[in-house]
């Protein structure tokens, strides 16, 4: 478990500390000389002394109380799991004790305890009237329920008391995302001698394990970076693991601690994502009388990372003190974010805390990002029952499985797992709700009706066509699962490139036949290359109109494919030089024409037209000289 404090200046939360666990939490000398914490400090209960294990471990974080460091106190605040709010019974409530309970609740810290510290310095009579002043600020709010513990870190009054109920707390405390990827917030980076670069933060959610690769998000808006790690300290104690809940050091290899700076991330090689753009559930602070309006700069913490942003309320236009609504956040630097994280926006001058957020969707649509369908997905996502919102946003358009399990830091295993408790369909690495999958069955299958009422003489429809037709929106993965489980059902047949239904029949007439029966070997001769309509015509004697109207009738049974005017190929022979296109961009990164030419062994002319025919059915895309292979191509090769 990982308790932080909270609380004004000079209230005692150093003190308590170093009373409960023996351990001063200053540690730089311009603390120890002005007598107040600056940066983060950190120390560690065992919860059984007999054991000694990080995971038995309490962590404590104390925070710094001046205004002027809220920055660091937020840093410490968005990793813990219990708060202590310290109050001293000779001031009672003062300005800052207010601010870091309002940034507690923003962060959604529920679970805590109110420690009034110095009772040794007052009167009975003046303590009463602290408890009752406390009583007034924290009511209406969660610390209205935390239990009170008067203490004295003097004379230790209390002090055994309260850490029993610590002791107590951390038995109690589970962490709900111990399953997922590991992701940790970086909140001091440095290097020691023989030993390298150290990293420490609080583990936010999976485990690490000496000698695993990790990732690193850095905030300079450079590629992610990849390290091992060498060793493993948990709450103090050297490990072979750690993981969510607990304070960690890491010992990294292969990477310098220039390249960590202050509120990077460090991940499961699995995480690969750093964002500028997401969509929150927004909560403005009631505490300051500040609205948020479209394209507010704020600053923006997240873990142990503040950056500049800019927020637009999507559900409003303005948000006002105490409202709650979404918002899409852009960042300026690249940020390691997860679905359920918690933010904090500061004004641009970092004085005043505006408001606290939830993250709900790191992918967030270019388009229609006011729309009431975008906004009823927001509403399922702000309410956390997974099985609801997958079904929400699974009817409004498919789920990439991939990129959701990035979002929301979870297993394809678990999400598809889900799916199914939702009696949603999984195909393709994609997730589909019935009613839309349905949907897409009946668009194919008009769409084949139509081309055999229409064209009886055609074989079918050709499957890139048909894609674009009935389901433009799926890849060509996703559209193949559509048309395997159509077959299965017996209400579609694929034959060659065309699509059909069981029983049409398309056949050539005998004449039809066998003058195609004397083309064929013509176009085998010269696979690569075969001769045009006019050169058919004139080896054969037979007139070009006979011979085109013969190959578009072969065409249409899917046995040849027109390339280029005139010039048709045998289809099992446009397959092999697409493997063969494929074949050069594996080995040369694209494929160009003079590589090409040298494979097929024709002439450039041919062989530029070729690529310009793979380029328009989607097979590639041409980037001045070079021909790329899509990534989602529609191309059926056979």
């Amino acid at each position: 478990m990982i308790v932080g404090t909270a609380g004004h200046i000079d209230h005692g939360k150093t003190s308590l500390i170093r009373r409960l666990t023996g351990k001063d939490t200053d540690r730089l000398p311009e603390e120890k000389r002005r007598g107040i914490s600056i940066e983060l400090g950190y120390a560690y209960l065992a919860a059984r002394p007999e054991v000694s294990s990080g995971e038995n471990a309490i962590g404590f974080i104390d925070v710094p109380g001046h205004e002027r460091f809220v920055h660091a106190m937020v840093s410490g605040a968005s990793g813990i799991d219990f708060a202590l709010l310290v109050i001293a019974a000779d001031d009672g409530p003062m300005p800052q004790t207010r601010e870091h309970l309002e940034i507690l609740r923003l962060l959604g810290i529920a679970r805590g305890a109110i420690v009034v510290t110095k009772i040794d310095a007052v009167e009975q009579a003046q303590g009463d009237l602290a408890i009752a002043a406390i009583a007034d600020a924290v009511a209406g709010q969660p610390a209205e329920k935390w239990p009170l513990f008067p203490v004295s870190s003097i004379t230790g009054e209390g002090i055994d008391g309260l850490r029993k109920f610590l002791l107590a707390q951390a038995t109690e405390m589970t962490h709900r995302q111990a399953g997922s990827n590991f992701r940790l917030a970086v909140d001091r980076a440095f290097s020691l001698s023989g030993i390298g670069t150290i990293v420490t933060g609080t583990a936010h959610a999976g485990a690490v394990v000496v000698g695993e690769a990790v990732n690193i998000t850095p905030l300079t808006g450079s590629s992610r970076l990849q390290a091992r790690v060498r060793s493993v300290h948990a709450q103090d104690q050297a490990a072979q693991q750690g993981g969510a809940g607990q304070r960690l050091a890491l010992n990294l290899v292969g990477v310098a601690v220039e390249e960590i700076p202050r509120g990077s991330w460090i991940t499961s090689a699995d995480l690969n994502h750093g964002v500028q753009r997401f969509d929150i559930a927004l909560t403005v602070s009631a505490l300051h009388d500040r609205s948020i309006g479209q394209g507010l700069e704020v600053h923006l913490h997240h873990g142990a990372a503040d950056v500049m942003a800019r927020i637009y309320p999507l559900d409003v236009d303005r948000a006002q003190p105490g409202a709650e609504c979404f918002a899409s956040v852009v960042v300026s630097d690249s940020l390691s974010i997860c679905r359920g994280d918690r933010l904090i926006l500061r004004d641009s001058q970092a004085q005043t805390t505006l408001a606290g957020a939830r993250v709900l969707d790191i992918s967030p649509p270019h388009r229609g990002r006011r729309s009431a369908s975008r906004l009823a997905c927001l509403q399922s996502l702000r309410a956390f029952d997974d099985a609801k919102c997958l079904t929400v946003m699974a009817g409004i358009a498919p789920i990439a499985i991939a990129r959701l399990c990035q979002g929301w830091n979870t297993t394809e295993q678990a999400l598809v797992q889900l799916a199914g408790q939702a009696g949603l369909r999984v195909a393709a690495g994609m997730i589909f709700h019935p009613d839309q999958w349905t949907a897409y069955q009946d668009r194919l299958i008009l769409a084949i009706d139509e081309i055999h009422a229409r064209e009886p003489e055609m074989q079918g429809l050709e499957v890139n066509r048909a894609r674009r037709v009935a389901a433009p929106q799926l890849d060509s993965d996703a559209f193949d699962a559509l048309i395997d489980q159509l077959m299965a059902e017996q209400r579609l047949e694929r034959r060659g490139a065309f699509l059909a239904r069981p029983g049409h029949t398309v056949e050539l007439s005998k004449a039809e036949e066998n003058l195609w029966k004397s083309i064929a070997p013509l176009l085998s001769e010269s696979p690569y290359n075969p001769p045009r309509v006019r050169d058919i015509a004139k080896l054969t004697h037979i007139p070009e109109s006979e011979i085109r109207a013969n190959l578009r009738r072969v065409a249409r049974l899917g046995e040849i494919t027109l390339v280029a005017l005139d010039h048709f190929f045998l289809t099992v022979h446009v397959s092999e030089m697409a493997r063969i296109a494929r074949g050069l961009q594996d080995q040369h990164g694209a494929v160009r024409a003079a590589d090409f030419r040298d494979q097929i062994g024709g002439g450039r002319k041919v062989a530029i037209q070729i690529l310009e025919f793979f380029d328009r059915v989607g097979y590639t895309r041409r980037v001045r000289d070079d021909h790329l292979i899509r990534r989602d191509n529609p191309f059926v090769i056979h």
